[in-house]
């Protein structure tokens, strides 16, 4: 099997529909019916949306889950150096060959209707999980939550919303209530669902759902509790007190992620040793990633280097954090960002913590701010900024002035997909 056959099968599915994003349930709803709706022979779904740490809470189930022995489905997106990645079957990344005959099966179908990429790639998922035994499948929301692809399981075995904040408001909605609303469009009737930490207005929203739904909320700061204290991280609910490690995921925000993974696996009746193997074995690429090796990391010589696909306003504080906490060591951004996004609301919590930033265009990617905008919007909050043609130019720049320095690529999961092809 040619390794290149998916990709050129999933080149084909670009041209399919003229937006990349048109949120609607009915094309889905017909494909899968022409696939003999497999939507309906998945094992238990554990379904997952929010603005912030949807992936990492993510990871983080599906490790407590194989810790306690169950081979788990799981799909995520966008995907970061492969499109497989996206798509686990049982535990293990989708086959080329796996992944080449569902795509075309999908297709075929399909029969050339009007279908978005993210909703035929997602049918194929689907069916992929359908056909290949396994005890749970995790479902990550793509955007949004009540018009998302994945929104076509009638009666999950739970539902997790995430924090939510203002993001993509271009499809969702401006205001933060609006934004949850969409979010909350995935609480089905009597599902339990798991709320981690919310601003008043957005779970005002969610629990207003919940109750029409009456589905059993589990919500941060009221049915259950994490935090950090003395090294460690705490877990209390009604069910008692757990005294944890810190996740394997770093940054105070990966404590709440923790804690809404632990809440899940605790409402499906998993044990403590699930709970504990879900935040120290968990790993979740390009959340602030420490690189180890690779060509980058020997063109770094001496200097830290780190990688992360935030890409909002809370993103940016939840980076701020965990740079405030990390041992003092001159910082320097190398970033580049989609032009969808709040630059100046990702990049002001930042200032304070960083020497410079360097500016990239992000390859490859039509929606890439410009380096020279970029730049701009971090002089405007505040930090020295510079442009650069490329991340390795950026970086010969950085060490050349600061050898010793850190250096964080950060801005967009697109850039750090970039980043971790280039690094192989």
């Amino acid at each position: 099997m040619n390794t290149s056959t998916s990709d050129v099968i999933l080149d084909r599915m670009m041209a399919l529909h003229p937006k990349i994003i048109d949120l609607t349930l009915d094309r889905m709803l017909t494909l899968l019916e022409a696939l003999g709706n497999p939507q309906n022979n998945l094992p238990p779904v554990i379904h997952i949306a929010g603005t912030n740490g949807k992936g990492s809470t993510q990871a983080m189930i599906r490790a407590g889950l194989e810790a306690a022995g169950k081979k788990v489905h799981a799909y995520t997106s966008p995907h970061l150096a492969r499109f497989h990645e996206r798509i686990r079957l049982a535990g293990e990344l989708i086959t080329e060959e796996a992944l080449t005959e569902v795509l075309d099966e999908c297709y075929a179908a399909n029969n050339g209707a009007n279908i978005t990429y993210f909703e035929i790639t997602t049918c194929a998922a689907i069916l992929a999980f359908s056909r290949t035994p396994a005890d749970y499948t995790l479902l990550e929301v793509g955007l949004g939550g009540r018009l998302d692809a994945t929104n076509v399981i009638a009666n999950p075995a739970a539902t997790v919303i995430t924090p939510v904040d203002l993001d993509h408001q271009q499809f969702l909605g401006e205001t933060l209530a609006e934004i949850a609303g969409e979010k909350a469009g995935i609480i089905k009737r009597r599902v339990p669902c798991i709320v981690g930490p919310q601003q008043e207005a957005g779970l005002d929203v969610i629990e207003a759902v919940a109750a029409r739904n009456l589905a059993p909320l589990s919500v941060y700061g009221q049915q259950w509790h994490a935090y950090r204290e003395a090294g460690r991280m705490v877990y209390q609910d009604e069910q008692g007190l757990l005294d944890l490690p810190l996740p394997n995921l770093p940054g105070l925000h990966q404590v709440q992620n923790a804690g809404g993974a632990i809440a899940t696996l605790r409402s499906l009746g998993f044990d403590n040793q699930a709970c504990e193997a879900a935040i120290t074995n968990a790993k979740w690429p390009a959340r602030m990633q420490r690189l180890k090796d690779g060509p980058l990391v020997k063109a770094a010589g001496q200097a830290e280097l780190w990688l992360d696909g935030g890409h909002n306003p809370a993103a940016g504080k939840a980076l701020a954090a965990v740079l405030g906490e990390l041992p003092e060591v001159p910082t320097y951004l190398i970033c580049g960002m989609l032009n969808t996004k709040d630059i100046t609301g990702y990049l002001r919590p930042l200032s304070s913590y960083v020497s410079e930033l360097h500016a990239v265009s992000i390859p490859g990617e039509a929606a890439t701010l410009p380096a020279a905008t970029t730049a701009q919007a971090a002089k405007d909050a505040g930090m020295a900024a510079f442009e650069a043609d490329n991340v390795d130019q950026a970086l010969a720049t950085i060490i050349d002035k600061a050898p010793q320095a850190r250096v964080l690529i950060c801005g967009s999961l697109y850039l750090a997909g970039n980043i971790l092809r280039h690094n192989q």
